[in-house]
């Protein structure tokens, strides 16, 4: 699945226009505690989390993430949305809770880990 099937499947918008959608979703993963996110960070992992600051881009660079998924419409700060950008990284808002996101995500084929 892409980033652009994954905005259909969770009712998203995504913050980051600019970017293209086409990067394949390898696995799923919820969680708030940025270390331990790199410690289990993986390549095309769709991370979602309740953080919106900084530090959240720089995790999901790093571990060269296609996409971070903020549930409930929280909003990212314009500075962390604007990095984003520039690193190339698709940030998602969804109106879902981050358990309804991770429902859906498994029942289209997401696993929790890259096959």
């Amino acid at each position: 699945m892409k980033v652009a099937d994954l905005i259909g499947l969770l009712d998203a918008t995504l913050q980051t226009p600019a970017l293209s959608t086409d990067r394949e979703v390898s696995c799923g993963y919820t969680c708030d505690l940025l270390s331990w996110v790199m410690a289990h960070g993986e390549e095309g992992m769709a991370w979602v989390t309740v953080q919106t600051h900084m530090n959240v881009i720089a995790v999901a660079v790093l571990a060269d993430m296609a996409c971070v998924i903020l549930p409930e419409n929280i909003d990212m700060d314009i500075d962390s949305i604007g990095k984003a950008a520039d690193e190339g990284l698709c940030v998602l808002k969804s109106p879902l809770t981050a358990f309804e996101i991770c429902g859906r995500m498994t029942s289209a084929g997401i696993p929790a880990s890259p096959q």
